[in-house]
């Protein structure tokens, strides 16, 4: 998935990465950092709260936004 695709879920849901974080208790800035840092790469995350941002967007969306997340364990 990439990150036009995710936002352009985001957006069928009257949402973006802002309204999202907030909704979820995130900082915007965190949830655009993880975005941009995992989505479209074969990159996994490596913290915690960087999984959980990218799980609960995968979630949200209803669609992995990684591949692989699914596979992860915290």
């Amino acid at each position: 998935m990439t990150k036009n695709q995710i936002l352009a879920k985001l957006a069928l849901q009257d949402s973006n990465y802002r309204r999202f974080a907030l909704a979820h208790d995130y900082k915007p800035r965190t949830v655009t950092q993880a975005v941009d840092r995992y989505v479209g790469t074969n990159k996994k995350p490596r913290g915690i709260l960087t999984y959980k941002i990218l799980r609960d967007l995968s979630h949200f969306i209803d669609e992995p936004v990684i591949d692989g997340l699914d596979e992860l364990t915290t």
